[in-house]
């Protein structure tokens, strides 16, 4: 009997979930973007890097620091695929002129494209609609997958709306402009832990999105730490954004702060034999119904295991060996 492989079997003609890099790292100048993706070298792709066209380019310099980051995206040093970028918001000048350089450029090498600063549903479907029209314009041969940060009232209140979107991946979470947003009704301690926790309207916010994101099949993305220095502290963030908040990707400010978000997001090794268990029993009866410790398995608890089989993987975790050469064989 031939032994199907579990993407061909749980998940034939859904949308498949994405399995994206546990950290979404940021990088706003042309040293700190090659620096991080040296450490991408040598941490494998257990991070993304977005290289930053709003934040990260002073005011007149903007087209050339659009145009550094695309020639960095298809230079050598980009060796796994694994660099997006951040164009200005849609109520900056500047915001198509960066779409434009950009894809035409290095459509064909951008893992994503990065929507900062949406006000409604409808200013997202303006700027992938431009996104749309220069892929066809310089026939990059693919639709680039599309992450938009929700930091506005207005995105939030349209967050359902925003994630149901034709190629939206990610919905990523911006906590600081979102504070600011309530002209001090909301204080500065939430923009920090323990704060950005226990305020209502900050958890309020974080729910939302992400119960928006996963219900859409679309991966939630945790806001930054402000915390440079102390490891504990972001890991401490990334835990609860993890385990209480249902986010699956977060974002860093600091490559010291990548590693610590790697091992918060991590799923538990017990967790991650048992999959390996569990699957490949299921495997050797061909997807149906299976007792494993004494408990009945089935397609539902399959697509469980499978997805947390691949976050490991793409944390870079070593998978018990059965695992690795059944369902990652290209490994």
């Amino acid at each position: 009997m031939t032994l199907r492989h579990p993407q061909d079997v749980l998940f034939a003609g859904e949308k498949p979930f994405p399995i994206l890099p546990v950290v979404d790292h940021y990088a706003g100048s042309e040293k700190l973007m090659l620096k991080a993706l040296q450490l991408q070298h040598e941490l494998g792709p257990v991070f993304d890097l977005t290289c930053d066209c709003e934040d990260g380019a002073k005011a007149g310099t903007e087209t050339a620091h659009a145009t550094m980051a695309a020639n960095l995206i298809v230079s050598p040093d980009n060796r796994f695929g694994r660099v997006g970028a951040r164009i200005h918001d849609i109520t900056h000048n500047h915001w198509q002129a960066d779409l434009d350089i950009l894809i035409r450029i290095a459509g064909r090498r951008l893992a994503f494209l990065t929507l900062p600063k949406v006000r409604s549903v409808a200013d997202a479907q303006t700027q992938i609609a431009a996104l749309r029209r220069a892929e066809a314009q310089y026939a990059t041969g693919k639709a680039l997958p599309v992450h938009v940060l929700i930091e506005t009232h207005g995105a939030l209140r349209d967050a359902w709306q925003i994630a149901a979107l034709e190629g939206v991946e990610s919905l990523d979470f911006g906590l600081m402009d979102f504070v600011s947003g309530h002209h001090g009704a909301i204080p500065g301690t939430a923009m920090k832990s323990p704060g950005q926790f226990t305020h209502p309207l900050v958890t309020r916010a974080k729910c939302e999105i992400s119960a928006a994101a996963l219900a859409h099949g679309v991966a939630p993305s945790h806001n930054v730490t402000t915390e440079l220095k102390d490891p504990r502290v972001v890991f401490d963030d990334a835990r609860r954004a993890r385990q209480n908040f249902g986010y699956l990707r977060m974002w860093s400010i600091h490559p010291a702060q990548i590693m610590p978000i790697v091992e918060a997001m991590r799923p538990d090794f017990s967790e991650v034999e048992a999959a390996v268990d569990i699957l490949a029993a299921a495997q050797d009866q061909d997807w149906g119904p299976i007792q494993h410790a004494g408990r009945l398995h089935d397609r539902a608890s399959y697509r469980y295991y499978w997805e947390l089989l691949q976050r490991a993987k793409a944390t870079g975790m070593n998978l018990p060996r059965d695992g690795a050469s059944r369902f990652f064989p290209e490994s």
